[in-house]
């Protein structure tokens, strides 16, 4: 059955194990996409966001992953699903059910999946009803690359000091796509410091990719993080 749905995306209306789904329509074959901290249900998140209500917030952040991950493509979400609790992940868990693909997760902070929480494998089993697979970092390949996933950068936070240090991935000189920073930039830069001589020293950027939906609002596909890494090694 064919309609809109009530984020104004066109869909097919199916009957799925878990209960009615929407499947957005579009063309065939398969994508890979990456996004991080939907945060369905957030209030401080959807007003930080510029959004009048949660449901505004949560029907923009739903309708971006509806529009453009299809039928059988894989999105990897890079945790923060919403800010935590039963009931705002179970929410978070039906919205996200409505999306007809692979679906994997990396989890954040605010999910109670990670191994950063004490009963973290209680939670486990809810969240792969959703997920094909839930890890708090992964390595794939891409472009040709080996490329670490996780919801933390190698640095950086939204706060003057970095958090959870003990349950980041440490710079080994591989690429890194991460969430958690909420940051509108998709990169991390270099800093200029004055050295012991007076002269300045460049310390060179990590090589972290911010795949947050504050910095792309959408999924990013593969092929736009391939441009990346191209465009930052030949950076001089």
């Amino acid at each position: 059955m064919l309609c809109t749905n009530l984020f104004g995306v066109k869909c097919r209306v199916s009957r799925g194990r878990i209960g009615w789904y929407w499947q957005a329509i579009g063309g065939c074959g398969m994508s890979v996409w990456f996004t991080s901290d939907p945060h369905f249900g957030h209030a401080k998140i959807a007003e930080t966001r510029g959004f009048p209500t949660v449901f505004d917030h949560d029907s923009a952040v739903i309708a971006s992953i509806l529009t453009r991950v299809q039928h059988g493509d894989q999105l990897w979400i890079l945790g923060d699903l919403s800010a935590g609790g039963r009931a705002a992940e179970d929410r978070a868990l039906e919205l996200l059910a409505t999306v007809d693909a692979d679906l994997h997760l990396i989890a954040g902070n605010h999910d109670s999946c990670h191994s950063m929480h004490r009963d973290a494998h209680k939670h486990q089993r809810r969240f792969l009803e959703v997920f094909t697979s839930v890890q708090t970092f992964a390595r794939r390949r891409v472009a040709g690359r080996n490329v670490m996933l996780s919801h933390f950068p190698y640095v950086g936070d939204h706060t003057s000091i970095d958090r959870a240090t003990e349950y980041r991935l440490r710079d080994e000189g591989m690429w890194l796509l991460h969430g958690h920073t909420h940051s509108s930039k998709m990169l991390t830069f270099g800093q200029v410091t004055l050295g012991f001589d007076g002269e300045d020293i460049v310390h060179l950027p990590p090589k972290q990719i911010h795949v947050g939906w504050d910095a792309w609002k959408r999924p990013v596909g593969l092929d736009e993080i391939a441009a990346l890494f191209e465009q930052e090694e030949v950076r001089p």
